[in-house]
């Protein structure tokens, strides 16, 4: 804190100094998190008479954070910014944590003093204001400690605190009243060594932004860092990929790569955010790769394509993938470590998927641009005060972008593209149709609509025009047939939502109708199966009475319908399910009926219906 003048006094050049010292440990981003926002913070206090032990010392600090300063010294701004830097490192260092070592222990106090002045010297944190003994002993501080509480302190080293000969740390406990409130019980309060620590990366944070790396924070990247010269570069030099670059935002943060265990890079397509570590140093030729590669994984959808896949596995596999396009591309330069495989060449995202899950142990201890066992597509967060700039859906926006950049790469003639990226592209070009509309597909292909036909046995029908004229009349034909069916194994358990089970039959009843399917054969599992028959299907939704709210087991619900003398053993089985079952095995056509996002626990050998 800033010193009081009384009014009319001259200014002392002391005071001023130590002044401007108290204003850079507090502009310090080392020492900002132990000298403001928590309670206790440390502070500064003059000391007219000697509360110090030595009037020689310069300043002592409690265990409570409050820093005694010896008004009878005189120095200059650098000599008081090391004194209070000193006493705030050892609080930083918990020397005057509860367990350590009492006032007694001179050995330890000086080790402790050594310790933090050569940290001081180290990161040039002031000039000591008397001349430290050369060189400093190296060595941790217990060990010191040890060795000077058996031998004694030698001469020169007892004298490196700013205490004078009574010590820098006063182990006394502080008055009750000095703050007059506590925190509430129950309250954890961090202690000084955790405060530092985070005033620590946040220096560090500050050091690399200094060093010329990428700015962290919400708003992006310094203009004249390789990320942000790499990201420029798409936008005007590589249309493909250009309309990308523009809409994401590069964030180069330490405590969030720490935080999220990134080791080079990542990204959150719902963000629109490409996540680097700043402690990564690479030329510009790398981060345009590593761009690259993040754009495509969002872009391409990789983190909603994973279906039932294993997702890290899968993360894998698409590694393999983009990294042949962008080799193949020539797209800046790869950097050591990535997943890159020539023999791959051509292969599908799903195709090397296939590969891999043959070795399931081997290939989980491959690495990602995040790290080893971590993927790089991050998943769905709560979209931050940025994030609603982009107010189109993300798959058009995507899908656009890409289109766009497409077209204007090959109009521009920048050359060939590998084939299956071009696929992909064209994919997103055209999107599946939506779950409803495959489901009546699936009853297209099982259950043809029964064809009418002209006859003249019928009577006739006349025109009011041509009253004379017998016209044929349409009918089907009075023939014996079997009628189509289907069954429907519909999961009850208590993970199912009667909304969700309401949409699927509710599909599934009108396209039935539609296709001239007068009843089902409906079985009901959860912990057992309840066969409910052969229901009308303008009655499986609406007057069904559902049983049974256990646990999931679909399989005996299968089983009985296709050992069942009375259904077709050419009959289609509909599971209509959330995910969360057994693993089945069914012996004839099928369809799986899930919503949207669910992860079935085995490979589906039949369609799977995803309802959004």
């Amino acid at each position: 804190m800033a010193t009081r003048r009384r009014a009319g006094r001259r200014p002392d050049p002391n005071e001023e100094a130590f002044d401007r010292a108290a204003k850079r440990v507090h502009a310090h981003p080392m020492f900002r998190p132990m000298l403001s926002g928590a309670f206790p913070s440390a502070g500064f206090r003059w000391l007219d008479d000697a509360e110090l032990t030595d009037r020689q010392g310069w300043a002592r600090v409690r265990h409570d954070g409050e820093i005694v300063v010896n008004r009878r010294r005189r120095g200059d701004t650098d000599e008081w910014y090391w004194v209070l830097v000193h006493c705030l490192l050892h609080l930083g260092f918990g020397h005057l944590d509860p367990g350590r070592a009492g006032p007694l222990d001179h050995a330890a106090d000086a080790a402790a003093c050594l310790a933090v002045a050569r940290f001081q010297l180290d990161a040039k944190l002031g000039r000591p204001p008397r001349p430290l003994p050369t060189p400093l002993p190296g060595g941790e501080e217990a060990g010191l400690a040890a060795r000077w509480r058996a031998g004694g302190v030698p001469e020169g080293y007892a004298d490196c605190g700013v205490g004078g000969h009574g010590g820098d740390l006063d182990h006394r406990p502080p008055p009750p009243d000095r703050y007059g409130w506590r925190p509430p019980a129950g309250t954890r309060v961090p202690t000084w060594p955790e405060r530092f620590a985070v005033g620590l990366a946040a220096a560090a944070s500050a050091a690399v932004e200094a060093a010329g790396a990428p700015r962290p924070g919400p708003g992006g990247v310094t203009r004249d860092n390789p990320w942000e010269r790499a990201r420029r570069w798409f936008v005007s030099s590589y249309p493909l990929l250009g309309a990308l670059a523009a809409g994401f935002r590069i964030v180069a943060d330490v405590e969030l790569a720490r935080s999220w265990d990134i080791a080079v890079a990542a990204v959150d397509a719902h963000a629109g955010e490409i996540y680097v570590n700043p402690l990564r140093a690479m030329p510009e030729q790398e981060c345009r790769f590593v761009l690259a590669h993040e754009m495509l994984h969002a872009a391409l959808r990789h983190a909603d394509r994973v279906a039932h896949r294993d997702p890290y596995l899968w993360n894998v596999a698409t590694d393999y993938v983009i990294n042949g396009w962008l080799v193949e591309m020539a797209v800046g330069t790869m950097p050591d470590g990535l997943l890159h495989d020539p023999q791959l060449r051509g292969l599908s995202s799903e195709a090397v998927y296939d590969l891999l899950a043959t070795d399931l142990r081997r290939h989980r201890r491959l690495a990602t641009l995040r790290g080893t066992g971590l993927g790089d597509m991050l998943g769905e967060r709560t979209p931050g005060p940025g994030e609603a700039r982009r107010a189109v859906d993300l798959d058009e926006y995507y899908r656009r972008a890409l289109t766009s950049g497409l077209a204007f790469h090959e109009s521009a003639g920048r050359g060939l593209l590998p084939a299956g990226l071009v696929a992909e592209i064209r994919v997103l070009d055209a999107p599946p149709p939506p779950w409803d509309v495959q489901l009546a597909h699936w009853f297209d292909a099982h259950f043809p609509a029964r064809e009418r036909q002209r006859s003249y046995a019928r009577p006739s029908r006349r025109q009011a025009s041509t009253p004379g004229i017998p016209r044929p009349g349409w009918h089907r034909p009075d023939e014996r047939e079997r009628r189509p069916t289907f069954g429907v194994v519909l999961d009850t358990s208590g993970s199912m939502s009667a909304r969700l089970m309401g949409r699927a039959l509710g599909a599934v009843a009108s396209y039935a109708s539609a296709r001239d399917v007068p009843a089902a054969r409906v079985v009901f599992c959860d912990a057992v199966a309840y066969d409910a028959g052969y229901l009308p299907v303008e009655e499986i939704a609406g007057r069904v009475r559902v049983r049974g709210r256990g646990g999931t087991v679909l399989q005996p619900g299968i089983r009985l319908l296709e050992r069942a003398e009375d259904f077709p053993p050419d009959g289609p089985i509909l599971v209509v399910t959330d995910g969360e079952c057994d693993v089945l095995r069914i012996r004839r056509d099928h369809a799986f009926l899930v919503p949207a996002g669910a992860r079935l626990p085995f490979t589906p050998r039949g369609p799977v219906f995803r309802m959004t």
